[in-house]
């Protein structure tokens, strides 16, 4: 697996790897919207690599220094299980820390999915259709 910086012909892959997630971690209608994110990703996204297919993706934006958001974070439903999605969180996590310092990370997840990110010390917000996960990266004065 190789970890690198998404580029637009990463663009099927990712979309086919947000396909393989669906209905159980994503809708179908969240589909036009991560089509508009990939055409102009903000901030840093990323890709899982592996020979020459995409196994995953997620990225990252700051809102403002002291709060960053993960965002589109999706591993291929048939590598599920694998470490693999941890290992995308972390990385990103690793690469945003290295870029900035927030207090705060927040991820907007789909109640199927927020077990991951409990795991990983994310904690429920806010609640509507997805939920708002928050988790703590330093101790604020």
């Amino acid at each position: 697996m190789d970890l690198r910086t998404y580029q637009p012909a990463d663009k099927d892959g990712c979309l086919a790897a947000f396909d393989s997630n669906v209905p159980a971690f994503f809708q179908t209608p969240d589909r036009a919207a991560i089509e508009a994110f990939l055409d102009e990703p903000p901030g840093t996204f990323l890709v899982l690599d592996h020979d020459g297919v995409v196994a995953g993706c997620g990225g990252y934006t700051f809102e403002h220094p002291d709060l960053a958001s993960i965002r589109w974070l999706m591993v291929r439903r048939d590598l599920h299980g694998n470490g693999l999605g941890r290992f995308l969180l972390f990385s990103a996590m690793r690469k945003l820390t290295a870029e900035g310092d927030p207090a705060m990370l927040r991820v907007t997840s789909t109640p199927a999915a927020a077990g991951f990110f409990e795991k990983q010390g994310f904690r429920s917000s806010a609640a509507t259709t997805h939920l708002e996960m928050v988790k703590k990266l330093k101790v604020c004065p």
